[in-house]
């Protein structure tokens, strides 16, 4: 063995304890293979011994292609939600926008104490008041006019947090766990609360699911002529509510297979993962549980923004898989 002097061992001391300080304070290194932004836990183990369960011929578990259905939540699932859900920032820059044609606004509640940016008169408003919003950007228009609004908000605006563009506030594991789905067969769907006309200018590009993948809450429609022409117009009617026990009826109506994976974040996602879970077979219930204070928000049971409470009582009980944002994660935007 060599001999070292004093001075010597004291620096090879230091530097070994320097070595086992940062090893004990480094984040977990992402696994290879599928899934690179989640780490090697519980977690990515279910997620990825389910999938080879379901889709290696010869398995118990094997099911067909055609029947591989994986729906997703948005808000708080697919992407952040927070300060507040990103359609109603949407709403938001929509009222002000339009409001030199209306300048009825600036006397008429809702409308006056947004303008004023008191959103604290907005929100003592309730449903209502949201519901007079929402109406008055989201209809009077025809589909096209409308998607074009909201592709141009989507390539401006900016989160007011972060300062990124808001399809930037996305999840890298769950972009990677669509893209490992759809590797292996499935057939990705989102199935949201949030509008089906606010995401389908947009899904497609940032996701990989494409408009006729998207179930969301909606609008009356009507066909009409204009002139030659002829659109499709956004009445200020509500047609349907894709949220809580109106998503497992959205999944029947517009997809018509139960899925055999569902993934959400909220007490908004509980009818659909009971659904999902209480069908035959193997099955798997995904929920995305907000622990990460530093990297994004944490929040579940207090949150007006994707509020977690029944759902994560009863994860265990019905073999839920809790996805630990903090610990699951490596990495959590692209």
């Amino acid at each position: 063995m060599p001999r070292f002097t004093q001075s010597v061992r004291l620096f090879l001391f230091c530097l070994m304890g320097f070595v086992v300080a940062a090893c004990a304070a480094s984040p977990a290194v992402p696994v290879a293979g599928p899934l690179p932004a989640w780490n090697d836990g519980p977690a990515r183990q279910a997620i990825v011994e389910f999938v080879t369960d379901v889709t290696t011929p010869g398995s118990e578990h094997y099911v067909p292609p055609a029947e591989r259905i994986a729906v997703f939540d948005n808000d708080g699932t697919l992407w952040a939600e927070k300060p507040t859900y990103f359609q109603l920032l949407f709403i938001v820059d929509r009222v002000r926008a339009l409001a030199p044609q209306h300048p009825e606004w600036a006397d008429e509640q809702p409308f006056k104490a947004l303008l004023e940016g008191d959103m604290a008169t907005v929100a003592a408003g309730g449903e209502h008041a949201l519901m007079e919003l929402a109406m008055a950007t989201h209809a009077g228009m025809d589909s096209e006019e409308f998607a074009a609004a909201v592709a141009a908000w989507i390539d401006t605006a900016r989160h007011p947090v972060s300062g990124r563009r808001y399809t930037e506030m996305v999840y890298q594991p769950m972009l990677e766990l669509l893209d490992y789905l759809r590797d292996n067969g499935f057939k990705t769907f989102i199935v949201s609360g949030g509008g089906i006309a606010f995401m389908r200018p947009w899904t497609e590009a940032v996701y990989g699911i494409p408009p006729d993948q998207v179930v969301g809450s909606s609008v009356e429609l009507r066909f009409v002529t204009k002139g030659d022409d002829v659109a499709i117009e956004r009445l200020p009617e509500l047609h349907f509510i894709d949220d809580k026990a109106g998503k497992p009826v959205g999944i029947q109506r517009y997809i018509g297979r139960r899925p055999i994976l569902a993934a959400g974040n909220s007490d908004g996602d509980y009818e659909m993962l009971r659904w999902t879970t209480a069908g035959d077979g193997r099955r798997l219930g995904l929920i995305v549980h907000h622990t990460d204070a530093e990297r994004e928000w944490a929040y579940d049971r207090d949150s007006h923004e994707g509020r977690l409470d029944r759902a994560l009582d009863e994860a265990g009980e019905r073999g839920w898989t809790v996805i630990d944002m903090a610990n699951d994660w490596s990495r959590i935007w692209p």
